[in-house]
């Protein structure tokens, strides 16, 4: 195993993954881990969106940190972890940004509808800055 170069991890974080978000629970619980989708490009900071009455949403705004994870989950194995803090809340998040998730996931006309379907409920928006960086790269592995 080795880990990715600084080029190698920005552009596997760009490409297209489900992520998995991780933060911390106040109440005694776990961390919280859910599934989601994300928007990232090399060099700038991650955006996710959630409901503004989620339970993820409160933790996140409450631990101002989060961990996303993302992976490859076939041969050869790779994987992405970010440690980041959270340093802009949107609220409402802004049309072209749940627009261009929603595309960068289900296309250019499914996207589009997914989010003619969403009207009405609100989302927020979370930027997140990457601090940390852990990667790990098994290809010569296998």
């Amino acid at each position: 195993m080795k880990a990715l170069t600084e080029t190698e991890r920005q552009d596997f974080l760009a490409a297209k993954h489900v992520a998995v978000l991780s933060v911390a629970a106040a109440d005694g619980r776990p961390p919280a881990s859910v599934p989601i989708w994300y928007d990232y490009s090399p060099g700038r900071n991650i955006r996710i969106m959630t409901g503004p009455s989620t339970r993820k949403a409160r933790l996140i705004e409450r631990a101002g940190a989060v961990t996303l994870v993302v992976q490859r989950e076939e041969p050869p194995y790779q994987y992405v972890a970010v440690e980041g803090t959270v340093t802009e809340t949107t609220r409402p998040a802004p049309a072209d940004v749940q627009e261009a998730i929603a595309i960068r996931y289900l296309g250019e006309e499914g996207g589009r509808a997914f989010v003619r379907s969403m009207e009405g409920h609100e989302e927020v928006l979370f930027t997140i800055r990457p601090d940390r960086w852990l990667t790990a790269d098994f290809t010569g592995d296998l």
